[in-house]
C-alpha cells in the first residue's frame, strides 16, 4: 500500500474522529482554543493560493444563494416566532449565518469550484455584517453594552470576520506577485488544508460541547427542539444549494456555499446578540454539516480509491 492510497483510506474518517475527540476531551481542549483562528488563517492561505484573482466574479449563482441565506433565514424567523422566539432565533441563525471560512477547502476536495465558493464566502460574510445589526436590534438582541447600534454591530462583526477571510486572501494574492516560488510551493500542498481543518474542527466541537453541558437541565426540551430544527435546515440548505448550483453547472459549489456555515461566528453572534440558548442551533449544526461533509468525502474518496 503506497502513501497516496493510505491517505485516501483515512481521509473519510478524519472529520468524524476529530468530532468525537472534541466531544470526549472538551474540557482539556479549552486550553488550546486560542489556536483556532491561526489554524483557520493558515488553512485559508493554502486554499486561496489556488485561486486566480482574475477569476473572482460575483455572478447569478451568488445572488441566488444570498437570497436564500438572507430572505430564507428572516422568513423562518417570522414563521417560527409565534411558536417560540428562542426556537425562531436558533433556526434563523443557522440559515442567516455566512458561509464557512473552510467551505473552499471542502469544495476543492469534492471537486467543486474553489473560486466560486471563495467569492461567495466573502460576499456572504459582508452581507451579514451589513444586515445583522438591524436584524438583531429588531429581534431584541442585546450586545454587552446594551441595544445593538448599526455602527457598533457592523464594526464588531467586521473585526471578528474580516481578519479570518480578508487577510489570508490578500496574503495569497500578494505572494502570487511578490514571491511566486513561495506561492507555488504553498499552492502545491493543498492536502495540508484538510488536516488543519480537522484539528480546527476538534477545537470548535470541544468548545461547543462545553457550552451545552453548562446549560441547566430545564433547558433540555427547547435545546433539543433547536437542534432538531438545525438538522432540518442543514439538510434543506444542502439540497437547495445543490439545485441552485446545478443551474450554473456546479452542484458542489452551490451546496457548500449555502450549507457549510461559519458556525464559530454564529455561536458568537447568538451569545452576544440573541438569546444565548439559541446558540445550541449553530453548535449542533457543527455536527450535522460535518456529518454530511464526511459522508460526501467518504463516497468521493471511495470512488477514487477504486481507481488507484
Amino acid at each position: 500500500m503506497n502513501v497516496a492510497h493510505f491517505r485516501q483510506m483515512i481521509k473519510p474518517w478524519m472529520l468524524p474522529v476529530a468530532m468525537v475527540t472534541g466531544m470526549i476531551f472538551h474540557a482539556e481542549i479549552e486550553s488550546v482554543q486560542f489556536l483556532a483562528p491561526y489554524l483557520i488563517f493558515v488553512m485559508l492561505l493554502i486554499t486561496f493560493c489556488k485561486v486566480n484573482p482574475r477569476e473572482l466574479k460575483f455572478g447569478r449563482m451568488s445572488w441566488s444563494l444570498l437570497a436564500v441565506q438572507l430572505l430564507g433565514g428572516t422568513g423562518l424567523y417570522f414563521a417560527l416566532r409565534p411558536l417560540s422566539p428562542v426556537l425562531a432565533e436558533g433556526t434563523f441563525i443557522c440559515v442567516f449565518c455566512p458561509t464557512a471560512t473552510a467551505a473552499p477547502v471542502i469544495t476543492g476536495m469534492l471537486g467543486g469550484s474553489v473560486v466560486r465558493v471563495a467569492m461567495y464566502s466573502i460576499v456572504s460574510n459582508v452581507a451579514v455584517a451589513l444586515t445583522a445589526p438591524a436584524l438583531f436590534e429588531y429581534m431584541g438582541g442585546e450586545s454587552l453594552g446594551g441595544t445593538v447600534s448599526f455602527v457598533e454591530g457592523f464594526t464588531t462583526i467586521c473585526m471578528k470576520v474580516g481578519p479570518l477571510i480578508i487577510l489570508p486572501l490578500l496574503t495569497a494574492f500578494s505572494l502570487r506577485y511578490a514571491a511566486p516560488k513561495v506561492h507555488h510551493a504553498i499552492a502545491s500542498h493543498q492536502s495540508l488544508s484538510f488536516y488543519i481543518w480537522a484539528v480546527s474542527l476538534l477545537i470548535v466541537v470541544g468548545k461547543s460541547v462545553s457550552f451545552v453541558m453548562s446549560e441547566p437541565s430545564e433547558a433540555i426540551p427547547i435545546m433539543a427542539a433547536i437542534a432538531g430544527a438545525a438538522l432540518a435546515v442543514c439538510v434543506c440548505q444542502f439540497i437547495v444549494g445543490r439545485r441552485i448550483g446545478g443551474r450554473f453547472g456546479d452542484k458542489v459549489a452551490g451546496a457548500q456555499g449555502l450549507a457549510q456555515k461559519n458556525t464559530v461566528l454564529a455561536i458568537w453572534m447568538s451569545l452576544n446578540f440573541l438569546n444565548p440558548i439559541s446558540s445550541v442551533g449553530p453548535a449542533s449544526y457543527i455536527l450535522w454539516q460535518n456529518t454530511i461533509n464526511s459522508a460526501q468525502i467518504y463516497f468521493k474518496t471511495g470512488k477514487e480509491t477504486k481507481k488507484l
